[in-house]
């Protein structure tokens, strides 16, 4: 949607199949808001690559999991992806297609520059090697919402790569890198930053993807790579970059509705002490099931919910009366009371209503924010991407006469 809404990029092809539910509700929704035509709710492992049309540019957001690869005897190429994981199947599309998209736009939690535990980094590089082998190069920034004037504090690492026919890989491929994570990269024209003044480090990725596998950052406390970097042919430029914005800022108060009508969202006098105690400081003693001992301590969070300054995480579990620590809470003159879907739905910056269907919950629609993207971030580095194109990339866009495809997958 956020890249639509731009005006200069149509969707050829979708893809929304959700593996743990018997009922699709997100892709009714999808459907009901866009249309069925070239839409399909079925597992991407499932689909033929012939039924995905040729497209310039692939949108995709995806679980944060274990990438590892490990040897297979039946693969030519000697790896396979773990099964189950989607950033295999976007692999597979873009290794399978003959004619391979320009461009990728793709998201996903920021943990994924520091999983797993035991090998910090390791799950990124995967990605990062596996793109360069297909001939791209990959910039990345971490992004909060929240730094650039929009309504929730939400964090999420968003990657744009290039293939080596654009005239962005060969201008990244000559460019000081540290100066293109300042200003001149895709990323930094998006959302501007500081002036890079430390933390900033390079070095070279293995060929091997078995190896980064089994061997990258072994044993290491942290991840090398930090909240904006580059990557091409194998050489990665990472940089430590604080968000650069004066402009207009939305709060938690700007996105309130009138719901003197919904009951349901207010806190009875009983169930406040129970939230308080949920969302308040904790040192106490516990007991196990197993009859173990331990002491569990946490810290205190806000109740209610600061309206003056953008809000929380939206989580997936925000739905529901239940008292919980980190559903959101807000103060009204007619009391204490959960947010509303719409609310909900206008943190991520949706149209009001968005997720409105008949037979789709309250704590459905609820579920799908926690998963949602910030449309603001998509729509910003979709105007930029469009910019770029048209400057640098002239023969291509005549090509495309008024707009570029994309195909999108969960």
């Amino acid at each position: 949607m956020g890249l639509e809404q731009t005006g200069h990029f149509k969707v050829v092809w979708s893809n929304q199949w959700e593996p743990s539910t018997k009922t699709q509700h997100a892709s009714q929704v999808y459907t009901a808001r866009f249309g069925p035509e070239s839409h399909s709710n079925r597992d991407i492992d499932t689909v033929p690559i012939d039924e995905i049309p040729d497209h310039d540019i692939l949108v995709g957001g995806f679980p944060c999991q274990d990438y590892s690869v490990a040897s297979s005897l039946k693969s030519s190429k000697g790896l396979e992806g773990k099964k189950g994981v989607l950033w295999w199947s976007i692999h597979r599309i873009l290794s399978e297609k003959q004619n391979k998209p320009r461009f990728l736009l793709l998201e996903n939690v920021d943990r994924l520059l520091k999983s797993p535990a035991q090998q910090r980094g390791r799950d990124f590089a995967i990605m990062l090697r596996s793109l360069i082998n297909l001939d791209y190069a990959v910039e990345w920034r971490v992004i909060n919402a929240a730094d650039y004037g929009m309504p929730q504090r939400r964090r999420r690492v968003f990657l744009f790569a290039y293939h080596k026919s654009t005239s962005i890989f060969k201008q990244l491929l000559k460019s000081d890198k540290t100066f293109w994570l300042e200003q001149q990269g895709l990323m930094a024209q998006a959302f501007p930053v500081e002036d890079l003044t430390a933390h900033t480090s390079s070095f070279f990725l293995d060929e091997s993807l078995l190896r980064l596998s089994q061997q990258f950052n072994k044993g290491a406390k942290n991840s090398p790579f930090l909240n904006s970097g580059v990557c091409i042919d194998g050489r990665v430029c990472t940089s430590k970059v604080s968000a650069n914005y004066e402009g207009p800022k939305t709060c938690l108060s700007d996105i309130l509705e009138n719901v003197s009508g919904r009951s349901e969202l207010f806190l009875s006098e009983s169930e406040i002490a129970k939230w308080k105690y949920l969302k308040g400081a904790k040192k106490e003693q516990r007991t196990h099931k197993n009859g173990f001992t331990y002491h569990y301590s946490e810290g205190a969070m806000r109740f209610p919910d600061d309206l003056n300054q953008p809000s929380r995480t939206i989580i997936t579990g925000e739905g529901g009366r239940a008292p919980s620590r980190f559903k959101h809470v807000v103060q009204t003159e007619m009391g204490l009371r959960r947010l509303s879907p719409l609310e909900l739905e206008r943190l991520n910056m949706f149209p009001d209503n968005h997720t409105k269907l008949d037979g789709i919950s309250d704590t459905k629609r609820a579920f799908f924010m926690g998963n949602a993207l910030v449309v603001g971030i998509v729509e910003r580095l979709g105007l930029v991407l469009h910019q770029n194109i048209r400057k640098v990339e002239r023969q291509f866009y005549q090509r495309l006469g008024e707009g570029a495809e994309i195909v999108q997958t969960p």
